[in-house]
């Protein structure tokens, strides 16, 4: 075995192989580049090294040199499918913790691994590929357009006539040639709300292939997967037994070496299955597989590459109970999952174990995740760390193991629930969502589901009437004041006045007011009628402590307080906790504060809530972003193009600049008619989300 290998990546994946290196008494290496100096995965590793970027095949093998390192474990993404870079760690001395460059080869480029693994007697989806066939000839519609040497989706369009082929063949071709420098195409049979369903294999140097099972990864979003399991609740233990021969002979068929995956597209009524691509790497979804089978993937990986036969064989290989993992994005559901980022200011992470390996009590493995919390969290989050846009925006993964499906959903939801990230945007209120939908929980899915089912799937963008509650009181709680005339309880002779807060989130500004102290007892009334603003007696109300909870927006009645009138309001802090009462109902919330923003998170979601102050642009009680034309960044990122100047008239809608974040654009417009009298922003430079970009005064020549 090694004693020293170097992680070729970042983020959750490098954190998770660093752990089972450590768990086996393998010193590990970290690289960075200058922006991920104090990334979670440089922190845990036993020695990290700068390079200039992830990319950089030169400066992997140096570094690894450097550091003694006898391997390199890519992980997955950057250059875990590069042959050429396999071949550089292996002119180097180095082992590669992974397949032959050969097989890489052979099953990167689509066209030729569907040809291979036809010939080894692998169903394959029909389908025509260049040079060889002219796809503008196609005629069994609908059809799907693939990049052959694609992959993550890129580059597919789906054609549902012969009038669509002409511009889709030449949409497919741009992004193949943008994205991987090879325009080359395929066209397959598209199959109308199919499954996704893939197979872990496993293969060593002895001649020994294996497969472990199934995962159902039809939860995607724009192909891209959300939410796995294993095993899929579609699949029997006969037809299990097809599709793992199926893949087992892919993997022999290019002489495949390591953890790899074969992918199919499942017709989800006949049950018919086709050889998709083959994932030759670890997954992103590996820890379902882990967590059913009680297997450590990476390790399996580790001893494979340093010549050791697999442990175990086919015959020996069984699945316990049921696993699903949720994927944690930086992206705003609410703006179309646009990116976000920013600091962690405040991290709580759901019980289990974090992606390790080693034996916990019991004897069962930490790697495959099976302790008694039955959750595990594969994260490359830190308190203080900083998410920015250049980066792919997945931040962790929740996993939760039970003995039946339904105890595990039930668990990954609790888990969920528990997630706190504050400072930064994330994906977990929508994947609390979709976990719950019913036809998730009853196992009736397909890749179309999500796309479906999106308009209640996404929560709302402004907060509840009891959240901008709370952070109001909190804004208003103040150190204990020794001198009685300096208590900001609003005592005045007569009665006590109230102290209005003007609170913006990101559907706009709120007036909040508060008067008496939150700490012992107070009232509040969310966004009152502009009359009711200025210090006149308030209506206490009496209201009922009753009715359900959700995240309905600021115009609804929720947790027992209704607009405009004033309700009974107490505030409790200790720590990072923050108590809230409101006419009677408690809610829980974790808190942070940055400057003027106040962060509050309760059961997976989390709001900011930015103090307004007087003469800040959109500053009026009730005003929303563009309503008052302020234009704010979508997404932090940098301004790539400026396409207006100061003193410009423009209309609403047009462009006024182009931000771009994680290796997408988005062009920001004008949001009303009017002249451009605000543009703080320069060509290249970087914007937070939410960051003032331009201001419009509607009606100005």
């Amino acid at each position: 075995m090694f004693t020293r290998v170097l992680v070729a990546n970042r983020g959750e994946i490098a954190v998770r192989v660093i752990r089972t290196l450590r768990a086996l008494g393998i010193t590990s290496v970290a690289v960075h580049t200058a922006s991920d100096a104090g990334a979670r995965h440089v922190r845990e590793a036993d020695i990290a090294l700068q390079i200039p970027k992830y990319l950089d095949m030169g400066a992997m093998v140096v570094a690894a040199e450097a550091s003694g390192a006898q391997a390199v474990h890519p992980g997955y993404g950057f250059l875990a499918e590069n042959a050429e870079f396999a071949r550089r760690c292996a002119e180097a001395g180095l082992v590669f913790v992974g397949p032959p460059p050969a097989a890489i080869d052979a099953m990167g480029d689509k066209i030729r691994a569907k040809a291979t693994v036809s010939a080894a007697g692998v169903p394959v989806v029909p389908g025509g590929a260049e040079p060889g066939d002219s796809l503008l000839s196609w005629t069994d519609f609908p059809a799907l357009i693939k990049p052959s040497a694609g992959g993550g989706g890129k580059g597919m369009v789906l054609v549902r006539s012969a009038a669509e082929l002409p511009d889709a063949l030449e949409s497919a071709r741009r992004t193949a040639r943008s994205a991987f420098g090879d325009e080359t195409l395929l066209i397959e049979r598209y199959v109308e709300n199919p499954r996704h369903i893939e197979i872990q294999v496993l293969a060593d140097t002895h001649g020994n292939v294996v497969h472990l099972g199934e995962r159902e990864c039809s939860l995607q979003r724009r192909h891209q997967k959300i939410i796995e399991e294993a095993p899929s609740p579609f699949v029997d233990a006969a037809m299990r037994e097809r599709m793992g021969a199926a893949a087992v002979e892919a993997a022999r068929a290019v002489g495949y070496v390591s953890a790899g995956t074969v992918e199919f597209i499942v017709d989800g009524t006949t049950g018919e299955y086709h050889f998709m691509e083959m994932n030759t790497r670890l997954q992103v979804e590996h820890p379902v597989t882990e967590l059913v089978t009680d297997l450590d993937l990476v390790e399996l990986q580790l001893r494979v590459a340093a010549g050791e036969p697999l442990p175990f064989t086919q015959d020996e290989v069984r699945l316990r109970g049921h696993a699903v993992e949720a994927r944690v994005y930086a992206e705003d559901p609410s703006r179309g999952f646009l990116p976000t980022g920013g600091r962690v200011l405040r991290l709580a992470e759901p019980g289990g174990v974090r992606g390790g390996s080693g034996l916990v009590e019991g004897g069962m493995r930490a790697g495959s995740g099976l302790v008694e919390s039955g959750v595990r969290v594969d994260s490359g989050l830190v308190e203080g760390g900083v998410v920015g846009s250049e980066f792919d925006p997945m931040l962790a993964k929740v996993i939760a193991w039970a003995p039946t499906r339904e105890a595990a959903f039930r668990r990954l939801d609790q888990a969920l629930a528990e997630t706190v990230v504050l400072g930064v945007i994330t994906n977990v209120p929508f994947l609390r969502a979709l976990a719950a939908h019913p036809q998730v929980r009853a196992g009736e899915l397909d890749t179309g589901l999500v796309e479906r089912a999106l308009p209640a799937l996404v929560p709302a963008a402004g907060p509840p009437e009891e959240v901008l509650a709370a952070a109001a009181l909190a804004f208003h709680t103040v150190p204990q004041a020794t001198d009685p005339w300096e208590v900001a309880d609003g005592w005045r002779v007569g009665e006590r006045a109230w102290t209005a807060w003007r609170l913006e989130s990101r559907d706009g500004v709120h007036t909040v007011q508060v008067r008496g102290l939150p700490e012992k007892s107070a009232e509040i009334r969310i966004n009152p009628p502009e009359a009711a603003t200025q210090e006149t007696a308030a209506t206490t109300a009496t209201v009922p402590a009753t009715g359900a909870t959700g995240a309905t927006g600021a115009a609804g009645a929720v947790g027992g307080v209704v607009p405009g009138v004033a309700v009974p309001a107490r505030l409790l802090v200790d720590g990072a906790k923050l108590t809230v009462t409101l006419a009677g109902r408690t809610h829980h919330y974790t808190h942070a504060r940055h400057d003027d923003t106040l962060w509050l998170g309760r059961d997976g979601q989390s709001w900011s809530l930015t103090r307004h102050r007087i003469g800040d642009p959109g500053d009026r009680p009730g005003a929303a972003h563009a309503g008052d034309g302020v234009v704010r960044s979508p997404m932090p990122g940098t301004v790539l193009v400026v396409k207006a100047q100061p003193g410009d008239q423009v209309s609403a809608g047009q462009p006024l600049l182009i931000v771009e974040a994680m290796k997408m654009e988005h062009t920001v417009t004008a949001p009303c008619d009017g002249r451009v009298t605000e543009l703080p922003v320069q060509a290249g430079r970087p914007v937070d989300m939410d960051a003032v970009l331009a201001v419009v005064t509607a009606g100005e020549s």
